[in-house]
């Protein structure tokens, strides 16, 4: 199964692909009518001054505990991030001011930048 994110009317939906057989020329596709929108994609990676803060694994950003461009202190919670149904926090390594490289709702892969803190 691959899948795939289409945009339908300025509406995007994640759908699934499914091969049958190696000469298949036919795929099952879940329709758009029916299929869920997708969560929002991670930021591209901005080029932030500061210590990187990343994700230890994969996982969704379930709430970002402060706003972009706020102070914060080393060990302070800045985000949580879910993985296997568990809620994780991830804290600032060091004092400053952090800019955020993900949003609520984006699923990210291990080592994704999530934010900056300078």
């Amino acid at each position: 199964m691959r899948n795939f994110i289409i945009t339908v009317n300025g509406t995007k939906y994640e759908v699934g692909v499914e091969e049958v057989g190696e000469s298949a020329s036919a795929a099952s596709v879940a329709t758009a009518a029916t299929a869920a929108p997708a969560a929002p994609a991670a930021k591209p990676a901005a080029s932030g001054k500061g210590q990187k803060v990343t994700s230890p694994f994969p996982g969704l950003i379930k709430k970002l505990y402060v706003e972009d461009g706020a102070s914060v202190k080393k060990d302070q919670p800045i985000l949580v991030l879910e993985a296997m149904k568990m809620d994780n926090d991830i804290t600032a390594p060091c004092d400053g001011t952090v800019t955020f490289n993900v949003q609520k709702g984006a699923n990210v892969e291990s080592d994704a930048v999530l934010a900056f803190i300078g």
